[in-house]
């Protein structure tokens, strides 16, 4: 899948303590990673009831624009039912090896989802960590990464999410799902899977996401705010 994409879009990320500026010519979102392909079709089915469309296929890749990429504290949002979802991030530099793992928001407009969940995702901006590791430091022991997140209702933080990346297809199963759809990888971000919700979709000012390695014993967090344009 070729994407058109914008150039000389240049990120800051700390790896290993160093700044480091990647270029990133496109950006992907990919859908339905749960590795219990049960639970995954059993979550397509609980959307379906809420008008939500089922995808054409499980995973699902939709492109989003590079434009959309945030690493700033606030994101701006139309309307009351827009939520974040936290992600393992996948950027990738000037080869496929050359590969970083970070965490994102896959933010979407979750009344425009059950029209048409592309579209969902392209209105709403998505915000990325500003830190990074690199996956060789990782990939050894991938499965015990925790990804978290928590959402502050009426200036009050609620759990969100929290849950082993074990829950999400492999590393190997990601890339070969991007290979499959001729995704060029190369000067490339994927916000490659999410979670389970804790309780449910919940509406807030505030967005917290969190990468957490515990052999490392190291994390990356991100936060931003939800401005709704039209409040």
């Amino acid at each position: 899948m070729e994407q058109s994409y914008l150039k000389n879009s240049s990120y800051q990320l700390e790896v290993n303590g160093e700044k480091k500026e990647l270029t990133i010519n496109r950006a992907y979102c990919i859908g339905y990673t749960g590795r219990d392909r049960d639970k995954t079709l059993e979550h397509i089915k609980e959307l379906a009831e809420i008008g939500v469309p089922e995808p054409t296929e499980v995973p699902s890749l939709y492109p989003v624009g590079v434009s959309n990429l945030n690493q700033e504290e606030v994101i701006e949002v139309i309307g009351g039912q827009t939520s974040g979802e936290a992600e393992i991030v996948l950027i990738f530099g000037e080869s496929e090896d050359e590969c970083f793992l970070s965490v994102g928001s896959d933010h979407t407009d979750r009344s425009l989802e059950t029209v048409d969940i592309n579209k969902s995702k392209q209105v709403c901006d998505k915000p990325f960590a500003k830190k990074a590791w690199v996956i060789g430091d990782v990939i050894d022991h991938w499965d015990q990464l925790e990804l978290s997140s928590e959402v502050s209702v009426k200036g009050k933080w609620q759990p969100y999410q929290k849950n082993a990346i074990s829950a999400i297809i492999s590393l190997d199963n990601i890339k070969a799902y991007l290979k499959k759809k001729e995704v060029p990888l190369t000067y490339s971000i994927v916000f490659s899977g999410t979670v389970p919700l804790v309780d449910g979709f919940k509406f807030g000012e505030k967005f917290r996401m969190t990468l957490s390695d515990p052999v490392n014993e190291d994390t990356i967090t991100a936060e931003y705010e939800i401005k709704n344009l039209i409040n």
